[in-house]
């Protein structure tokens, strides 16, 4: 079984969304309101309480660190400070009840394979992308909304092109 880890918007990043209410990177304002769907939150991976929860959509590039062409998408994070994802605690599983894009890429951003998944189905799909050695990293995408979640990325160096892939966890502008 390969091993992985989870990363999620890092809290340097989702600290200045909150404190300057601006896209990193791009200075796009960012807006707050309360939730409307589920989301989920991009840094702790928990889904928002609809109608309850107050969340900020910014816009994100999840290519920042790890390929040359952005491709800038929105996202959410809670409205006020929350605990980061804890990068080897596995698949959210908040996330397992939602129909989910499995993208996997390999070196130069080139995509390697997309699979779907629901039902809890992610696991075994995760396991038999990460055996492809093209694969670099994958990127977690909610398949009705098209908005990205979070990235997976392998925690051995031996296996795949990119093993000792960056975690974009933290300094990056556009994280």
């Amino acid at each position: 079984m390969q091993s992985y880890r989870v990363v999620a918007v890092g809290d340097p990043i989702a600290s200045a969304v909150r404190k300057t209410l601006r896209s990193p990177g791009y200075g796009h304002p960012a807006h707050t309101e309360v939730a409307t769907g589920y989301g989920p939150c991009r840094q702790c991976l928990r889904t928002f309480v609809v109608g309850s929860d107050r969340r900020i959509l910014f816009t994100y590039d999840p290519f920042y660190g790890t390929g040359k062409l952005p491709l800038p998408g929105p996202v959410f994070i809670h409205e006020h400070d929350c605990q980061r994802y804890p990068e080897d605690a596995g698949f959210p599983v908040d996330l397992l009840s939602h129909r989910l894009t499995l993208n996997a890429y390999g070196r130069g951003q080139r995509l390697v394979a997309q699979s779907y998944v629901s039902n809890g189905d992610a696991e075994p799909e995760l396991q038999r992308l990460l055996q492809d050695h093209e694969v670099a990293y994958i990127h977690v995408r909610d398949t009705d909304a098209g908005c990205y979640d979070f990235r997976i990325e392998r925690t051995s160096d031996e296996e795949g092109v990119n093993g000792s892939a960056q975690s974009n966890g933290g300094g990056s502008s556009h994280e």
